[in-house]
């Protein structure tokens, strides 16, 4: 079979995935377990894997999915009891009376709060809290999804406490293939880890930095009076304030606490730097902006679901400290167990479910460590604020039932999208003496456009989330390719792994499910289309600005052989 069939081969189940989820716009839950059924066909007949590889990579795949909807379930279940507590009316009330420019209030509302609820929940979470809160506030329904979907930027590759480097990074490479060529050129995994997040903190810093003058510009410029990206430019200073008061402790978080810190770190520091400053009119205009009166607004802008600031009271109002108090203690939790060796060594060895050699298969295996992952250190934080707001069981009922449905839905993608990954993954063992499937694609990448595909390994990671809706299944899929198209053109691994985690952050602004979510919460479905329109501006200016700087990373700055893993060229 020639090189370009075999490509074609190899690129069919995520062409599949494309064509069904964008071009017939069929459900994921529909999509998915066509594109695994022909994944497996193609690994048997083409590949010609033997039928008990296929197996044990599905099963790999399904534990895999374990631990990713442990992690989902803690991040929901947090969320949700803090809903039915109040602490999240709480958390959102703060926020009301800071400013009346309603371009401070997209600021520290949208992109700062925003940016802390996807670092704790991910998983398009965000956008659809921030959507319904703005349009609380008086926004219109159109704006509020637009900027609620701006968010899912710059915190995503560090959204769910870092589940897409800690699990969509790490399992969708061939760890024990790269783990023992690491060994061998005197590193290790976790060195190779550190690497990888490390240079996607410092890109996302670089690039993130303008996200929240670049809010305000597309909020003036398409829901102003005056239709002006000037309005939203008159605000830069205090802007740029904002960009640096979350990105600088948020790289700080990177370089030195580890993926599950960044988003958290950087929004908990950006709102005890911004809010003050905003509420004392730090380099804010005197001239506020607004929009024009509602009774002046497009049909387009409104959602038919009338979101009032006093539908979301609670009942039972928690004070503020008490409402941020589960946050600052999941914080604290996290970086003890990060950072301790002995507890970390604990809790990975002790509630873990492993399976080394799955059926047979020496470099097959899986795990969950049910107490070290962040699901398990979230579940902890609820069973604290359990008691700290003495819930009555009606409301915690509730809230596992919000879960859980939760679950379910994102559950049933996940069963089918994994193990098809790790069936691509696990096809360089094979009858048919071809490399793996990942590899036979990035060899045609590497003939195609060679030296200059650093410049366009972010689109391809936006390409992933665009079609899965999802940063962790887009690293999942997509990082692997990226490894191989590396080794073929001789730059850094980890740099273009890199780049496929910034670059599948960057395409969250235009993953279908996440704005059909975030619309559903406002009443505006059906206007999806025009949601996209816009935020593909702002993923544009990401995907132009981290391409560049890959690109002049792979050529110029030699990095292959300054970083700490030697071998990931």
């Amino acid at each position: 079979m020639n090189q370009l069939l075999l490509s074609l081969c190899a690129f069919l189940p995520l062409l599949l995935a494309a064509f069904f989820l964008v071009g017939l716009n069929w459900p994921a839950r529909r999509a998915m377990p066509v594109v695994f059924m022909t994944t497996a066909g193609i690994a048997l007949m083409v590949w010609e894997m033997p039928l008990n590889r296929v197996m044990a990579s599905t099963l790999q795949g399904l534990i895999l999915t374990g631990s990713i909807l442990w992690i989902i379930f803690g991040a929901i279940l947090l969320l949700n009891i803090l809903k039915h507590a109040g602490a999240i009316t709480a958390i959102r009330h703060s926020f009301f009376s800071i400013s009346p420019d309603r371009r401070v209030q997209v600021i520290i509302v949208a992109w700062l709060f925003g940016c802390f609820i996807e670092g704790v929940s991910g998983f398009g979470t965000p956008a659809a809290i921030i959507a319904s809160l703005l349009v609380a506030l008086g926004f219109p329904a159109m704006a509020a999804v637009m900027v609620g979907m701006m968010v899912q930027s710059t915190p995503v590759s560090f959204g769910a406490v870092g589940t897409p480097i800690i699990v969509g990074v790490s399992g969708g490479l061939d760890k024990a293939d790269i783990t023992e060529r690491l060994i061998a050129a005197g590193s290790d995994w976790e060195a190779f880890e550190r690497l990888i997040t490390l240079e996607v903190t410092l890109i996302h810093a670089l690039v993130g930095l303008l996200m929240p003058l670049l809010m305000c510009m597309m909020l003036t410029r398409f829901f102003g009076r005056s239709k002006s990206w000037a309005e939203g430019l008159s605000i830069a200073p205090f802007a740029i304030f904002a960009g640096l008061a979350f990105v600088v402790p948020y790289a700080l978080a990177g370089v030195f606490l580890g993926p599950e810190f960044p988003s958290i770190v950087g929004a908990l520091a950006g709102l005890l730097i911004v809010v003050p400053a905003a509420r004392s009119g730090f380099l804010i205009p005197r001239q506020h902006w607004s929009f024009s009166d509602a009774k002046d607004w497009p049909a387009e802008w409104l959602g038919n679901i009338e979101v009032k600031l006093e539908n979301l009271v609670s009942r039972s109002p928690v004070s503020i400290t008490a409402a941020w108090l589960p946050y600052v203690l999941l914080v604290m939790l996290l970086v003890l167990t990060r950072v301790n060796a002995d507890i970390k060594a604990w809790l990975s060895s002790h509630l873990a479910l492993e399976w080394d050699g799955i059926l047979g298969e020496a470099d097959i295996s899986g795990s969950i460590q049910f107490l070290y992952l962040p699901g398990g250190i979230m579940i902890l934080v609820v069973l604290a604020a359990f008691f700290l707001y003495r819930m009555p069981f009606k409301s915690i009922k509730s809230a596992l039932n919000e879960s859980t449905r939760t679950i379910f839905g994102a559950g049933f993608v996940l069963l089918f999208t994994i193990p098809m990954v790790r069936i691509l993954i696990n096809s360089d063992v094979n009858l048919a003496d071809l490399p793996s499937m990942p590899q036979a694609m990035a060899q045609w990448i590497a003939m195609s456009v060679g030296g200059l595909y650093p410049f366009f390994a972010p689109a391809v990671g936006a390409l992933g989330a665009f079609i899965a809706g999802s940063n962790t299944v887009s690293n999942l899929m997509l990082a692997q390719f990226q490894f191989d198209t590396a080794q073929m053109i001789g730059v850094s691994g980890a740099l273009l792994i890199a780049a496929q985690a910034v670059g599948a952050a960057a395409g969250n602004m235009i993953a279908v499910h996440n704005v059909v979510a975030a619309s559903a919460t406002v009443g505006l479905l059906g206007r999806e289309g025009k949601v996209i329109r816009m935020t593909i501006i702002p993923t544009l200016y990401y995907l132009l600005f981290t391409g560049a700087l890959i690109f002049l990373a792979a050529n110029f700055l030699d990095i292959c052989d300054r970083s700490t893993v030697g071998m990931v060229c």
